[in-house]
């Protein structure tokens, strides 16, 4: 299928972007490396009617460090996230998830705000966001504003972006000192968006488990002064009381039955890896 007809602008400038948003209000969208939005342009479930190109606007493309958090442009491509050198250290969580994402291609050419925008509740990025906590940092022509990670989504494929605003820049948090992290997902096949997937960090007061796939927007919890003895229980009474979706792929008690022994193993997994610092 062809997308229905949209008018096009190619943003030179931040400003320029906005402006066309502010314009449009809700029959607008941004994109940058439409690897979520064309497929959906195509299959005629977004039809805009402007589609606002912020690709050539420059100052979008930074990966900004501050003390191991990192500030994300909206420009930067998922590729570059995972190539930069500071990654692994820095922030171990988004090193080990992020080859998850997709296939090398689509990295090549998605990015990451991208991806937290579109909102699948079945994709990594949110998942690792909710997870990790930070910021959204969204631009309109009134201005910005900060959005923390757990007030961002607001159900499958929604998020507190306002019609008129572009998530100019992400930051993930920092992680605590010797923190341990650790990610596994299931899916059909590798790149395929995840039936369950599971992302940890463990510090020296507790663990946090984000789940994805298993809800409308990823489900986090945190155990503080956990024992590592305590675990299984906790995971076991948090499988209990979710309601996970069902789809073709699987159905909610087999989603259940993956957060008892995935949750399982990388929050374990995250608890192994911290030390003391």
């Amino acid at each position: 299928m062809k997308p229905a007809a949209f008018d096009y602008v190619r943003a030179e400038t931040l400003e320029e972007a906005l402006a066309a948003l502010d314009a449009a209000g809700e029959e607008a969208r941004p994109i940058a490396g439409g690897q979520s939005l064309g497929p959906m342009l195509n299959l005629r479930l977004a039809q805009p009617d402007v589609l606002v190109d912020i690709g050539p606007a420059p100052g979008l493309d930074a990966i900004e460090w501050s003390d191991g958090a990192v500030t994300v442009g909206a420009n930067v491509r998922q590729a570059a996230l995972l190539a930069d050198a500071g990654l692994p250290e820095r922030q171990p969580l988004l090193a080990l998830a992020m080859p998850w994402i997709g296939h090398v291609q689509t990295r090549a050419r998605g990015t990451v705000c991208g991806s937290l925008a579109h909102a699948d509740p079945a994709a990594e990025l949110p998942l690792l966001f909710a997870t990790l906590g930070g910021v959204a940092i969204a631009r309109s022509t009134k201005g910005a504003r900060e959005i923390p990670a757990d007030g961002f989504f607001a159900g499958m494929f929604e998020t507190a972006l306002a019609p008129e605003e572009l998530l100019a820049a992400v930051r993930f948090d920092a992680p605590a000192p010797g923190a341990g992290a650790a990610f596994r997902e299931v899916a059909e096949r590798h790149g395929d968006f995840a039936i369950v997937a599971a992302a940890a960090v463990a510090d020296s007061d507790g663990v946090t488990l984000g789940l994805g796939g298993v809800d409308d927007m990823p489900v986090v919890t945190r155990w503080s002064g956990l024992a590592a003895d305590d675990l299984e229980g906790a995971v076991m009474a948090l499988a209990d009381s979710l309601d996970p979706r069902g789809d073709p792929r699987a159905d909610g008690a087999y989603r259940r039955r993956l957060v008892r022994t995935v949750g399982l193993e990388t929050a374990r997994r995250a608890m192994e890896r911290r030390h003391a610092v």
